[in-house]
């Protein structure tokens, strides 16, 4: 048996063997020898049972949002995914980055949360609010704002996210490098309160 840090234990067939071999009973009819005929009829049935723990130990994994690859269809449905946000054929990391954004998005209207949004979809931005001009409030060299942009914000992003393919993480399939702004753009409108107007700068 092996056992990783923060892992849960890894039970090889062997493992699977000897303990089976525990449960026989003691005679001369009960032999342990590896070359014995219920030896050879154990080591048959031993590597289903490590098949077995490593699919519940790769359970633990593939329930967390961040990591999840077979339940990764669950978590969407669950979610309201996959949508048009990420195009026809996104990468699974891309899945996951929408899926992450969405299950721990805290919501409300706020630079904070939005910050928080964008970033667990891969992006790191900035976001500025604006305000009417208004007399005893404005003061000189400010812009002289409208009642519309009481409802504007401003997000501002890198022109180019560059998201590299991961050993380990990464699908068949999958681009090695992608990049755009296609789905912050699209993810943003669709979290921002319905009568705000987002305005989307690169540098």
């Amino acid at each position: 048996m092996r056992v990783t840090a923060m892992r849960a234990p890894i039970y090889t067939a062997a493992d699977f063997l000897k303990a089976m071999q525990g449960l026989l009973p003691r005679g001369r009819v009960w032999p342990r020898d590896s070359d014995a005929v219920q030896t050879k009829v154990l080591s048959g049935l031993a590597p289903s049972y490590e098949r077995s723990a490593a699919r519940a130990n790769y359970l633990l994994v593939d329930a967390f949002p961040a990591t999840t690859y077979e339940l990764l269809p669950e978590w969407e449905s669950t979610l309201g995914l996959p949508d048009p946000c990420a195009g026809v054929a996104p990468s699974i990391a891309q899945r996951q980055a929408q899926v992450v954004a969405r299950f721990v998005s805290i919501g409300g209207p706020t630079i904070q949360s939005l910050t928080k949004f964008a970033a667990n979809l891969g992006y790191t931005v900035t976001i500025n609010q604006f305000m009417e001009a208004r007399a005893g409030q404005t003061r000189a060299g400010d812009p002289c704002n409208g009642t519309a942009w009481s409802f504007a914000w401003q997000v501002t992003a890198p022109l180019n996210t560059v998201t590299y393919a991961q050993a380990g993480a990464a699908a068949a399939g999958d681009p090695l490098t992608s990049w755009g702004n296609s789905v912050l753009e699209c993810e943003m409108k669709a979290v921002m309160p319905a009568h705000t107007i987002p305005i989307f700068t690169y540098q």
